[in-house]
């Protein structure tokens, strides 16, 4: 009898899940236009960080274009490694005492009417950055008395007396994102932690301050937890939220689980002016500072 060959069984290899393809709504308008030319000749000039280049912002065109910019204080290397978030990490070996001279000169040079001032976290100074941002606030207060002030503030660690001086220069609103939901805190914000920036929020509620925050969507939360964190955070005090559609800067940084439509996000709005917010501003471009000239009226 001849023998019979028998042939292993090669089974086919699954294929690997197919990205999600970016959706026509995340479309954005490049750059350009005088004004915009103007803000980038004078961030130049006065050597100044601004988010919206170190967090690769859609709106930048949109808002440049306006004359409006969001500067980023303290240099622009931060001592976090968040999995989202396109700034340099490392260990900043900038600290100009000047900085706030120059960020409120290059303000009044612009006519800002709404300024947004955000940060890099700076976990290695003993007061996190805070006599900074205070002198930051109170000279573009000075120079240009009638420019409203968003601060957008970096996690304190729980240093609540930097957090009393941050906020304590006279702006209009303190924000504090909590970016994501607290199931994904660990694989997106590993050097946070939920409970505690919902307590930087509360503290800076009872301090008399609006309060705002804004949370990244598409990183795999689902619709109960995002149920939740709107909860937690009307209970914390929050008056503004804004949601956007998270977008992955580069390949080294987590990618987008989901593009989600803009009727789930005029959803959300609702859901979270039902759950006690006072104002929701949601859509899949929708950035921390972008329309903020509008929450300074939201009353507290």
């Amino acid at each position: 009898m001849d023998e019979i060959l028998m042939l292993p069984v090669i089974q086919p290899q699954a294929a690997a899940p197919a990205k999600p393809r970016k959706p026509d709504w995340l479309r954005v308008k490049l750059p350009v236009g005088p004004a915009y030319a103007n803000v980038r000749k004078l961030v130049d000039e006065h050597k100044l960080h601004t988010i919206c280049e170190s967090g690769n912002c859609p709106n930048m065109g949109e808002c440049w274009g306006a004359g409006t910019a969001t500067f980023m204080i303290l240099g622009n290397v931060c001592t976090r490694s968040c999995s989202f978030c396109a700034v340099a990490t490392g260990r900043p070996n900038e600290y100009d005492l000047d900085e706030p001279r120059r960020v409120a000169e290059a303000i009044k040079l612009m006519g800002v009417k709404h300024a947004v001032i955000t940060s890099v976290n700076r976990d290695e100074l003993k007061d996190r950055g805070a006599s900074v941002w205070y002198e930051t606030v109170v000279q573009t207060k000075q120079l240009s008395p009638t420019t409203t002030i968003e601060t957008l503030i970096p996690d304190v660690k729980a240093n609540w007396a930097a957090l009393d001086t941050m906020i304590a220069g006279g702006q209009e609103v303190v924000s504090h994102n909590m970016e994501t939901v607290g199931s994904l805190y660990r694989l997106v914000r590993p050097q946070a932690k939920y409970d505690r920036s919902l307590e930087q929020i509360r503290r800076t509620k009872e301090a008399g301050r609006r309060t705002k925050s804004g949370i990244m969507l598409g990183l795999g939360e689902t619709k109960d937890e995002m149920y939740q964190a709107m909860d937690d955070l009307a209970a914390n005090g929050l008056d503004i939220l804004t949601l956007g559609q998270y977008l992955q800067p580069t390949k080294r940084h987590i990618e987008v689980a989901e593009f989600i439509h803009p009727d789930l996000f005029a959803h959300y709005k609702e859901e979270g002016l039902r759950r006690g917010l006072k104002y929701v501003e949601s859509g899949p471009l929708v950035r921390s500072s972008y329309h903020a000239e509008r929450h300074v009226n939201v009353p507290i």
